[in-house]
């Protein structure tokens, strides 16, 4: 199966979207993940359903698929990044208001997910409380997931609340397994927080995965390095998307590389291109000794 290749927005953040999307197109990209953000699509300014379908008409000009990712760093609050979350200490509504607008926009240009994250547990917090606070975030945005036909993609983030897949894992548990809560998986940081390897991870997690982003990353360090310049082995990672089969969009993300995008966009996609050559060299060496066993 072929994989389809993204670029996430956040990673264009000097384009204006016009010219990101075309330059993205022309390079040969199947769609990109676009963060809701003041630069691309403010969910916050007037008539964002208007807006909304300009983006869609752009998007289906160039023929670009598309995902909706809400890890904008300063759009609730312009003193502190990423707040207020789902797990802060007040002010949660303004997050599950943001991710509502979200699953609007996703049913409006077509994405069939919201990627979002928990958020940084505050201090004094419990692990108890701050487990009732994620449930009761995603347990009021269920509903409005599921009447859009939208799937919700936790990303476990290293650093936060929930920081691995085993915790979207217990999540599912607690809220009862809803089919629309499913995974973003950032296969920089499964080099960097999870004991496995990142394609025994993309394995063990198959089919609930809705989303997936992609990048270098090493050990223990969060930081999201353009391809070669850290540790993850990538044709073994995307033999694993073809073989769980995923067939959403496998976006780069290096958002803070937006200097050099257009560089970039065009060594990335060479780079996955030829992993994913690999990868199907890897899948007809293995065939035999499978037949073997």
């Amino acid at each position: 199966m072929r994989l389809r290749f993204g670029y996430g927005l956040n990673g264009f953040t000097d384009h204006r979207l016009p010219d990101a999307l075309a330059l993205l197109a022309d390079l040969g990209y199947d769609g990109v993940a676009l963060t809701l953000d003041h630069g691309h699509l403010d969910p916050f300014a007037p008539d964002l359903p208007g807006r909304t379908r300009l983006v869609g008409e752009l998007l289906s000009r160039h023929g670009l698929a598309v995902v909706v990712e809400t890890g904008g760093r300063y759009v609730l609050d312009p003193r502190r990044k990423h707040e207020p979350t789902v797990v802060s200490d007040d002010d949660r509504d303004r997050r599950v208001d943001l991710l509502e607008r979200a699953i609007r926009v996703a049913g409006e240009i077509g994405s069939p997910a919201v990627s979002f994250w928990s958020g940084i547990a505050p201090a004094g917090a419990s692990t108890q409380e701050l487990w009732l606070r994620v449930e009761d975030a995603v347990a009021r945005l269920l509903p409005l997931a599921e009447t859009h036909g939208i799937d919700l993609a936790l990303e476990p983030e290293p650093g936060m609340f929930v920081e691995r897949i085993a915790d979207v894992v217990e999540l599912r548990r607690r809220l009862g397994d809803p089919t629309r809560l499913r995974l973003t998986v950032d296969v920089g940081h499964l080099r960097c927080t999870e004991d496995a390897d990142p394609a025994a991870c993309v394995r063990a997690a198959g089919g609930l995965i809705a989303n997936v982003q992609i990048d270098d990353m090493r050990r223990g360090v969060h930081e999201h390095l353009p391809f070669g310049e850290g540790e993850v082995d990538f044709p073994p990672v995307l033999a694993a998307l073809a073989a769980v089969p995923f067939d959403g969009l496998v976006a780069v993300e290096l958002p803070r590389h937006s200097h050099a995008a257009p560089a970039l966009a065009a060594a990335s996609l060479d780079f996955l291109r030829a992993a994913e050559r690999a990868a199907q060299h890897l899948h007809h060496e293995r065939r035999p000794q499978e037949v073997r066993r």
